[in-house]
């Protein structure tokens, strides 16, 4: 199925056609007027340029008039082979679908709303039909019954038009198009964006994307800038200077040589206060204790942070490089 952007934005044009893959795009003048466009040949003579084929309007009352103005548009320079003239439904239009085509012209006959009407389009050897599912659905109407029974037309008499699903309004649309068998869909830039988005998928690549992380990313990479430390004969004000200071809710308890001998935490600091301990006066020196405080390499890979947070049950570590205190990593850094 042919996938075409539906619009005359040109900012959107440029983003969806650096995808690469889609096969068109449709607009209207409704759409450039939208867009303050005044300049409607001018604006056609750019957008060909941008994109591998181009639908535009041929509009008049009768036949002749719908082929002078294809004719002329063709004249500003379109290749032909890479230009679709989009004609209003009607008998008219269908007389100046088969003269085009006969030149060797490419033509939608849209604003197709019955299968009749598509019937009279596949006979006169329109290039593209295009029923409008979403206005059809407006009015009450089975769209997605017409768009499939243009399809099985043009599939059991052997035509060589293709149906192309338009006045897109949802996702569920695109699907509906797939589903219906259409030839072709063509779809606003802000429901086809979002075509790729899925909340599983999003889940599932964050988890490979974390996952990565751990086994390939050092603890240095990701690591806090911040390097909170305190002496042990400071006070607790001291430390709490040094943690408001990093944003981290602990600093490193380090000696002369700047290496651990502790490790302070706002958990520390709940617990002294709780039992009435005085924050003025206490020294680092009380919270050192016998056990070594966990620290890990600064060239340790994430796995083996995760793995020492897992075991130690606690949510930050002092990171060393040589024995030294260079700072410290949370749990959270890790993802």
């Amino acid at each position: 199925m042919e996938l075409y952007l539906d619009s005359a934005d040109v900012r959107e044009i440029d983003q969806a056609f650096e995808l690469g893959y889609l096969a068109g795009l449709t607009t209207t003048p409704t759409f450039m007027h939208r867009h303050g466009i005044t300049d409607i040949d001018g604006a056609i003579i750019e957008l060909s340029k941008k994109v591998p084929v181009l639908q535009i309007e041929a509009l008049g009352e009768t036949a002749e008039e719908i082929i002078k103005e294809a004719k002329r548009q063709d004249a500003l320079g379109l290749d032909k082979s890479k230009t679709v003239y989009k004609i209003p439904m009607s008998l008219e239009g269908t007389k100046a679908c088969k003269a085009l085509v006969d030149e060797g012209y490419q033509v939608n006959l849209h604003l197709v709303y019955t299968l009749q009407q598509a019937y009279m389009a596949m006979a006169a050897g329109a290039t593209y039909i295009c029923p409008l599912v979403g206005r059809l659905q407006d009015q009450g109407t089975d769209a997605l019954s017409l768009v499939a029974d243009c399809v099985d037309a043009v599939e059991q008499y052997g035509y060589s038009s293709k149906i192309m699903f338009s006045s897109v309004r949802n996702a569920q649309h695109v699907r509906d198009a797939i589903e219906v068998g259409a030839h072709a869909v063509t779809v606003p830039w802000g429901i086809m964006k979002k075509l790729t988005d899925n909340h599983f998928t999003t889940m599932g690549t964050d988890q490979f994307v974390q996952h990565t992380n751990l086994l390939t990313r050092r603890v240095g990479e990701v690591m806090r800038k911040a390097n909170p430390v305190v002496k042990a004969t400071d006070k607790i004000s001291d430390a709490l200077v040094q943690m408001t200071t990093s944003g981290l809710g602990a600093c490193s308890i380090i000696d002369e040589n700047n290496r651990a001998l502790g490790i302070f935490t706002d958990g520390d600091l709940r617990r002294f206060i709780t039992d009435g301990g005085d924050i003025a006066t206490m020294t680092m020196d009380a919270f050192i204790s016998e056990t070594a405080p966990k620290s890990i390499s600064k060239s340790a890979l994430l796995i083996d942070a995760e793995q020492l947070f897992t075991q130690s049950n606690v949510d930050t570590l002092i990171v060393e490089d040589s024995g030294l205190v260079v700072g410290m990593i949370d749990i959270q850094d890790l993802h």
